[in-house]
């Protein structure tokens, strides 16, 4: 599993951290999954502000992420999923997102949660969207990691 030898790591003193959460639409009963980790995970830090924005998918994650990192968020979460099928449509949407986030991140200094799986099959997505039964929660992974790296990035300034 994926989810094997994740650090442990303690985040203190976010609660006036801005977060932003950008999800995609597609495939609802795992991005609900996912939303309710990220949920879950900004309550476990007790951040205070956050706001959800809704995209049609993945596809369109980067400019969202990158309209909210431009609006002072201190750290933003990107969420969605992409489902491999029978055309090379997965490898297009899934580097282009993978690329796009990545570029938000690196050329506005506000780290960028990777929360988008990338699933050979739906049942690969439904283990890790943090519904009940599943082995992985990356709705919650993807807040701590990126609250945790917005903190590292105050404590340099």
């Amino acid at each position: 599993m994926s989810g094997h030898g994740a650090p442990e790591l303690t985040i203190n003193n976010v609660s006036d951290l801005r977060v932003a959460v950008v999800a995609a639409q597609w495939h609802e009963q795992v991005m609900n999954g996912l939303l309710d980790g990220a949920h879950r995970a900004l309550k476990e830090l007790g951040v205070a502000e956050s706001t959800v924005v809704r995209v049609p998918g993945a596809f369109e994650l980067p400019v969202a992420a990158k309209r909210l990192a431009d609006r002072g968020y201190d750290a933003v979460i990107a969420l969605g999923v992409v489902i491999r099928g029978g055309t090379p449509h997965f490898e297009y949407v899934c580097e282009a997102a993978t690329l796009g986030l990545t570029e938000v991140s690196v050329s506005t200094g506000v780290p960028v949660g990777f929360g988008v799986l990338t699933c050979d099959n739906e049942q690969q997505a439904l283990d890790r969207a943090g519904l009940e039964g599943s082995a992985e929660d990356k709705g919650h992974e993807a807040v701590t990691a990126a609250v945790a790296t917005a903190a590292t990035l105050r404590a340099l300034a």
